[in-house]
Parts: structure tokens; sequence; C-alpha cells
């Protein structure tokens, strides 16, 4: 039988709290997670994996669940999501990647960071499908990111979903801690000039962002949380996306969150 092919989403998966109270960004992954239909693994690229020389691959068989960050509420810190792993298809991964001039090599003892694992919470909870990750490659270009989505996309056809997680606006020093404020107009047009750019499939203006995008320097002062948008534009294949969430968190941490079907 022939695998459903999958799409891929770009999810900002915003302050590890989501895991706590998600509200209407876990109930909107929740209601598109519960329209696919084949899914037989999960690909994540997360901003929180860096490697420098080769892209590491996890091929755990029962990763673990990593809680790499600080401060936060006690129950946080409980928290597991004991998805199975998949060593067949990292090593499918892996050499994909080194086909396509990328090297390649298998970690199996990666745990799932919380760049995965907090959103996969409200779109899988049951945590039952089989999820592996890739690291992000240090140095990188965006169109080095693309390329690696892109080696990887004919995985779609074989039935594995595509997750690319960061943030389109990621500034943890310029966060409002007060009670609801209101979002940063700064915020929203670095936001909005994305938007506008991924609805017209301008790839070459969005790999130029840095020079050309309102408000950059602010919405990504490192670049990790912002990449992995180009991982699921490689995987995407032209294909035009469609808005799952619009949402902000502390004033300017976007939530915003697309699929490319």
């Amino acid at each position: 039988m022939t695998s459903q092919v999958q799409p891929v989403l770009f999810v900002s998966h915003g302050a590890p709290t989501l895991a706590l109270d998600g509200g209407a960004w876990a109930a909107a992954l929740q209601d598109w997670a519960g329209a696919l239909r084949g899914v037989q693994a999960i690909l994540v690229l997360s901003a929180h994996w860096e490697s420098v020389g080769p892209i590491q691959v996890m091929a755990a068989e029962l990763p673990e669940t990593l809680h790499d960050f600080g401060g936060f509420p006690e129950a946080l810190y409980q928290m597991r999501y004991p998805s199975p792993g998949a060593p067949a298809l990292a090593a499918r991964v892996a050499a994909l990647l080194q086909a396509g001039g990328m090297e390649a090599r298998l970690d199996p003892r990666r745990p799932l960071d919380h760049g995965a694992w907090v959103p996969l919470r409200a779109a899988f909870p049951e945590a039952e499908l089989p999820v592996i990750q890739v690291s992000l490659p240090i140095p990188r270009t965006p169109g080095q990111v693309f390329e690696l989505g892109r080696l990887l996309s004919p995985l779609r056809q074989e039935g594995v979903l595509f997750i690319g997680s960061g943030g389109i606006v990621h500034n943890l020093r310029l966060l409002d801690w007060s009670d609801h404020p209101a979002p940063d107009d700064w915020a929203m047009g670095f936001e909005r000039w994305i938007a506008d750019h991924l609805g017209a499939q301008d790839t070459p203006a969005l790999f130029e962002a840095s020079r050309q995008a309102p408000g950059y320097a602010k919405a990504v002062p490192t670049t990790e949380h912002f990449d992995p948008l180009f991982f699921s534009l490689g995987a995407a294949g032209g294909a035009s996306p469609r808005s799952v969430y619009q949402g902000w968190q502390h004033g300017s941490l976007s939530l915003r969150t697309w699929t490319w079907d």
C-alpha cells in the first residue's frame, strides 16, 4: 500500500510553559494534527539542537525527554514525551543527506529537546508515533538549511511528517513579562514581512531577510530559531503555506505557525 504524502509544518514553539497551558496555540495544533491521515513517523528539526561538523541524526530506540531550560515551574521538569524512536528511518535520513553531499552521523543517545516535545505534546499527546530529530549545522546559511529539507523531502511520500520548530520573532532580552502585553509594533512588522513573502513564495527575498526585512536585528538576534523555517520551505517543495496559528507571548515572542499540505 502506498503511503500518503505528508505535509510540512513550521511551528513557533514559544516558551516551554506552553506545555503546561498551551491555550489556543495547543488547540490549533491539535486540530491540525487531527485532520492528518497516514502519518508513519515524524522528523523534527529544532532550534535547540545545533552541531559543528556532520549533521547529527537521532537514532535512539526510545529517546529520552530533555528539559533544556531553567527557572520554570517544577511540573515542567516532570513531563515526559515517551515516543518511540526510529533507527531505521534515521539511517535513511543519513543516507539521503550523504547522497546529497552533506556529511551526516547517527547519534544513538540524543534525547528529544523541548523544541520538539513541547509542540508534539500539544499535537500528538498520545506519543505513539516514532519521532527522530536532525541537527542544525554550524556554520550555516539559509540556503544550506533549505537544501537540508529538500534532500529529505522524498520521505514525505513514505508517510513521514516534517516539522521545523523555532520562532519567527525570538529575542528573549526584549520580552515583556507583565500581564497580557500587546504585541510590539516592530515584532508585528517583521512577522508581517515574513508572512507576505511566504505567501508570495518569494524564497529569494526570504534568503535575504537579514538585509531586507524591517526589524531583523531585533527579531533575529541569533538565527537558530529563524532557520528552521528554511528547513520547512525546502521540504515543502514550492507549495503555498496555510496559517495554522497566529499569536504572541510576552509582547514579542511569536507563535506564528504554518503548514504546507
